[in-house]
C-alpha cells in the first residue's frame, strides 16, 4: 500500500507549474481588460492542476502495465515500483479527471457549452498520451500536445471563462507558456532517453537524438524572453519578464553541456522555477 509521500511523488510535483502558470497568465490578461472573474479563475486553476495531476497519475499506470518504467531514474513511478497496484493509481487518475470535468462543467454552465468539447479534448489528451493501443506519446507527438494543451487552450481558455471573449493578448501570451511548458517535457525526456530507447517508447528526444534534443531544450527555454520584448512595445510593463532571464541560464547551461540521467533532475526543479517566475511577471506585465 504506497504512503501518502509517494502518492505525492507520483503526482510529480514538479511539473505542475505547467498547469497553474498559464492561469496565472491568462487571469493576469484579464486583469488588464478590466473584467477578472476570481471565482471563475480559481475554478480554471482547479481543472488545469486536476488534469495535471491526472496525467501524471494515468501515465503512471499506463507506463507501468507496459513495463516502460520497471527501470527509470526520475520521480516515483507508484506502478513501476510496486508501491501501488494498477487499479489504484488508474483509479486516482480518473478521479483526477472527473474533479476537472465537474469544474468545468461549471464554468461551461455559467459561459457557453462548447466548453465541454474542449474539455473533452483535454481529458482524451492526457489519457491516450501513454494510453489506448496506440499512444501518441509514443509516436513524438507529447511536445505538440502541451504546447497545445499547456500553452494556447490553457491561457486563452482563462481568458474566455473571464472575458467571455478573447483579445489578441491572450494568443501571443499562450506561445512563451507553451514553450516552457514544452521545455518541462523535453528536459524530462532527455533524461529518459536511455530507458525509453530500450524500452521502444519514441518520444521526440529519440527520434531527434541527444544533441538536437540538447538545442530543443536551450530554445524552449530561451525564446520566451524575445517574445516578451515584442510584447513589450504595446505592453512595457511586459518587460518585467526580463527579471526571470538569469533563472534560465543554470538548467540551460547544465543541459547544454551534457548533463544526463540523474544531473538532469535538478533541471527539472529549475525550470518548474523559471515557468513559475516567467508567468508571474508577465501575468503582472499584462495586468498593468
Amino acid at each position: 500500500m504506497a504512503t501518502a509521500s509517494q502518492w505525492i511523488a507520483g503526482s510529480r510535483p514538479r511539473t505542475l507549474p505547467a498547469s497553474l502558470v498559464p492561469v496565472i497568465v491568462g487571469t493576469g490578461v484579464a486583469v488588464g481588460e478590466g473584467q477578472a472573474v476570481w471565482w471563475r479563475a480559481a475554478l480554471a486553476a482547479v481543472v488545469a492542476l486536476a488534469l495535471q495531476i491526472g496525467v501524471n497519475y494515468s501515465n503512471d499506470y499506463s507506463d507501468g502495465v507496459r513495463g516502460t518504467d520497471d527501470e527509470r531514474v526520475g520521480p516515483m513511478r507508484l506502478v513501476g515500483s510496486g508501491a501501488a497496484r494498477p487499479g489504484q493509481v488508474l483509479a486516482a487518475a480518473l478521479g483526477c479527471f472527473a474533479v476537472a470535468a465537474v469544474a468545468g462543467l461549471a464554468l461551461a454552465a455559467v459561459t457557453t457549452w462548447w466548453l465541454l468539447l474542449v474539455g473533452a479534448a483535454a481529458i482524451a489528451a492526457a489519457w491516450f498520451y501513454t494510453g489506448g493501443p496506440i499512444p501518441y506519446g509514443y509516436r513524438a507527438l507529447g511536445e505538440v500536445s502541451v504546447f497545445v494543451f499547456f500553452g494556447l487552450v490553457a491561457v486563452v481558455g482563462t481568458v474566455y471563462v473571464q472575458l467571455e471573449g478573447v483579445p489578441w493578448e491572450a494568443w501571443a501570451a499562450a506561445v512563451p507558456v507553451g514553450l516552457l511548458a514544452c521545455a518541462l517535457l523535453v528536459a524530462n525526456n532527455l533524461r529518459d532517453l536511455p530507458t525509453d530507447t530500450e524500452s521502444g517508447k519514441r518520444t521526440l528526444a529519440v527520434v531527434l537524438g541527444g544533441p538536437l534534443t540538447r538545442i530543443l531544450y536551450s530554445a524552449c527555454a530561451s525564446l520566451p524572453f524575445p517574445i516578451a520584448l515584442a510584447l513589450s512595445a504595446p505592453h512595457p510593463w511586459v518587460l518585467l519578464t526580463m527579471a526571470a532571464a538569469p533563472l534560465s541560464l543554470p538548467p540551460v547551461q547544465k543541459v547544454m553541456q551534457g548533463a544526463k540521467g540523474a544531473e538532469l533532475i535538478p533541471v527539472l526543479g529549475e525550470t518548474g522555477r523559471l515557468q513559475i517566475v516567467y508567468g508571474t511577471l508577465l501575468a503582472v506585465g499584462l495586468a498593468l
